[in-house]
């Protein structure tokens, strides 16, 4: 029997029980749509995060403090003096695998401009933070090395700061601001990053020369933390053993003793998140897995009781020459169209519902092409899988004992 007989022959079985067929699909439907919604939600969710991340800069290196229990006492890392200048003019020196590196100061206060204020995390750098961070000047310009060394009372804002400060959208640079009790010249503003996966906002920053913090703000002689750039995110693993190296030969540790620093990279961080979500989302696939094995049950609970109120049918097409191939390959399409059509319905709901959670949270939608190739192929399983035992049971039987039944 040709290909499109049997098309023909089992939609109209299919239709002739409507509300059966939908019901039947219901399940599938249900199944697919959960498979899809979480693959795709994975899969958009990775892409969003390592977008995001990428955002500070694909070869980041950061070198910061470990914090120390002290007599039972848990020491901040803002409060650990271990960590000098002399670190990263080593790292720079002799790490061959680090383009630049900066140190870091950090401060937070309350910034003020006219009758407009908000808090502020100041962040002291060298000139070559912009570059490591992956920001871009908007307007403005960045400091100069003169200004770096001589402490001046200059800022970058983030247009966080920016709209906080400047509501009706004045051009800020040029302006003075308060800074604590600190006042401040702003010689230019970032470019727009936005905020990552766990809604830090990278536009909430105020960027000065690392000496202002440390000479005109703190009074300290040491730093916060280290930032560097691999010459290239191939060889970031490298730059971290590297920077671990020297980190451990300057602060003097032995190799039985536990640093007092951590070296980590974006590459590694990136991996982690990766790992973790993979794993996430096949569990999360596992469990809406369940559903289509409930919806295939579905299928051969039908299927098995079509095969029964159509067994004089069956008989009659036997008697009429019918092979048993032909009956097999009737009930198999019966099976097929039923999962296929409740697939690809359910991959539709699926990516509509994983578009309306990923807007929801405002981080945009990409269609899975792993999600529907995937749905597309469990579903085609089932209906084969699913349709065989009762489409053979079909097959089977006696053409006059078929005649027969009543």
């Amino acid at each position: 029997m040709k290909i499109k007989n049997l098309l023909k022959i089992a939609c109209n079985a299919l239709l002739l029980n409507k509300k059966r067929t939908i019901l039947t699909m219901l399940g599938i439907i249900i199944g697919i749509s959960s498979v899809a919604l979480m693959i795709s939600l994975g899969q958009s969710s990775t892409v969003i995060i390592n977008n995001q991340f990428s955002g500070l800069g694909a070869n980041l290196i950061m070198v910061s403090n470990v914090r120390k229990d002290v007599m039972g006492v848990v020491v901040g890392t803002e409060n650990m003096k271990n960590m000098k200048l002399k670190d990263v003019e080593a790292i720079r020196k002799r790490a061959r695998h680090i383009a630049k590196a900066t140190p870091c100061v950090t401060d937070m206060e309350q910034i003020v401009c006219g009758s407009h204020n908000c808090p502020g995390i100041m962040m002291g750098a060298n000139t070559d933070y912009l570059d490591i961070s992956n920001s871009k000047i908007e307007k403005g310009r960045a400091f100069t090395i003169q200004e770096e060394e001589t402490a001046a009372k200059v800022c970058i804002l983030g247009q966080t700061v920016v709209k906080s400060l400047f509501p009706n959208g004045e051009n800020p640079v040029g302006k003075e601001v308060r800074f604590g009790k600190m006042p401040m010249t702003v010689i230019g503003t970032i470019a727009e990053k936005g905020k990552n996966m766990t809604g830090d906002d990278y536009d909430d920053i105020i960027i000065t020369p690392y000496t202002t913090v440390q000479k005109r703000l703190l009074n300290i002689d040491y730093i916060h933390m280290i930032m560097a750039s691999a010459t290239s995110e191939e060889v970031s693993a490298d730059a971290v053993e590297e920077v671990k190296s020297i980190m451990l030969q300057m602060h003097k540790i032995k190799p039985d003793s536990d640093p007092d620093f951590e070296v980590s990279s974006l590459s590694q961080i990136l991996e982690m998140i990766g790992s973790i979500m993979a794993v996430l989302s096949a569990f999360l696939v596992a469990i809406a897995a369940i559903s289509l094995i409930v919806g295939g049950i579905g299928i051969m609970n039908i299927m098995y009781v079509t095969v029964t109120e159509r067994t004089r049918e069956i008989g009659l097409r036997r008697s009429l020459g019918a092979k048993n191939k032909d009956i097999l390959r009737q009930f198999l399409f019966e099976s097929a169209i039923l999962s296929l059509a409740g697939g690809i319905i359910g991959v539709i709901v699926g990516l509509l519902l994983s578009a309306l959670v990923l807007f929801a949270f405002n981080m945009g939608f990409m269609v899975s092409i792993t999600a529907v190739v995937v749905s597309f192929v469990v579903c085609a399983t089932i209906g084969i899988f699913f349709g065989w035992y009762p489409a053979k049971k079909a097959a089977a039987l006696d053409p006059i004992m078929a005649l027969r039944y009543e």
